[in-house]
C-alpha cells in the first residue's frame, strides 16, 4: 500500500485535479453511512441485528462494488493512479471486531462482509496478478544495467532488513507484541518471502520509468528477485523456523 501511495504522489497518471477526490471519498462516506453505520445504529440494543442482517442478505457487497467503481473513476479523473481507487471504500465495509489474518484457520468462522469479500477475491486476484506479471515482464535477458542491481538490492536486502527492523520496533520498543509462537528472527524469513517482486515491482517499474533500456533493466531486477524464494527456504532452515499447530 505504501508503494502504491508513493506511486500515486510522485508518478501521477495525468494532470492533477484533486477536486475529483471528493467524488471518491463522498462515495465511500455515503456507502458507509447508508449501508454500515445506519443499520447498526438502528440495531442498537438488539442482539439479533435485524436491519443489518436484512441489508446484508438483500444487497450483499453490491453497494460497496458500486462505491468502488465510483471511487475508481474519481481517482482516474483526479490524475492519481486508479490503482488506489478502492482505498477509501475498504474501511467502509462492515468487518468483525477482531481479525486473525487471511491465512488463519480461525478466519473460517468469521462471516463479516469484509472477511467474506477478502476470501472470495483471494484466488481471482492471485490469478490476475500472475497474468499481470506475465504480460509485463516481457524483457530480454540482455536488458541488464545499474537499475537491475539497484532494484534487486532494494528487494533482496531492503525488504528483509526493513521488515526485521520495523517488526522489532513494533514488538519491543512500542510493546505491540508479535503472534504467539513467533520469534523476532522469524521476520527475516518473512522479509525474504516479501522480497519476491513479480507484481508490484514490475508495476512500479513500468510507471516510474519511460519505455526503454532503463525500464527493461529495472524489470530484470524485479524478475531476478525470484531468487528470494530460495533465500527464504535457506533462511528458514538456518533459523529453524517451524510450523506451529493450531
Amino acid at each position: 500500500a505504501a508503494g502504491l501511495i508513493i506511486l500515486a504522489i510522485f508518478y501521477p497518471s495525468g494532470d492533477l485535479a484533486p477536486e475529483w477526490l471528493l467524488l471518491s471519498f463522498g462515495a465511500a462516506l455515503a456507502v458507509f453511512v447508508l449501508f454500515n453505520w445506519l443499520p447498526r445504529r438502528m440495531d442498537r440494543g438488539r442482539p439479533e441485528r435485524p436491519h443489518s442482517t436484512r441489508v446484508r442478505k438483500a444487497l450483499g457487497g453490491l453497494p460497496y462494488v458500486i462505491a468502488g467503481c465510483i471511487s475508481w473513476y474519481g481517482f482516474m479523473q483526479s490524475g492519481l493512479h486508479p490503482a488506489l481507487g478502492l482505498l477509501p471504500v475498504v474501511p467502509a465495509i462492515p468487518h468483525a471486531d477482531r481479525a486473525f489474518g487471511i491465512f488463519a484457520e480461525a478466519e473460517e468462522h468469521l462471516h463479516d462482509l469484509l472477511n467474506v469479500l477478502e476470501h472470495a477475491l483471494k484466488h481471482p486476484v492471485e490469478i490476475v496478478l500472475f497474468f499481470f506479471g506475465l504480460l509485463n515482464a516481457g524483457v530480454e535477458f540482455s536488458s541488464m544495467g545499474d537499475a537491475t542491481w539497484l532494484v534487486l538490492a532494494g528487494l533482496i536486502i531492503g525488504k528483509p532488513v526493513g521488515i526485521l527492523f520495523f517488526g522489532w520496533l513494533a514488538a519491543k520498543p512500542l510493546k505491540l507484541g508479535i503472534p504467539e509462537g513467533m520469534r523476532i528472527i522469524d521476520l527475516v524469513v518473512i522479509g525474504f518471502v516479501a522480497a519476491i517482486g513479480f507484481t508490484v515491482s514490475l508495476f512500479v517499474a513500468s510507471v516510474a520509468f519511460d519505455a526503454g533500456p532503463v525500464q527493461d533493466a529495472a524489470k530484470m531486477g524485479a524478475l531476478f528477485s525470484f531468487a528470494a524464494a530460495i533465500l527464504s527456504i535457506v533462511a528458514g532452515k538456518v533459523l529453524r523456523v517451524q510450523k506451529m499447530d493450531g
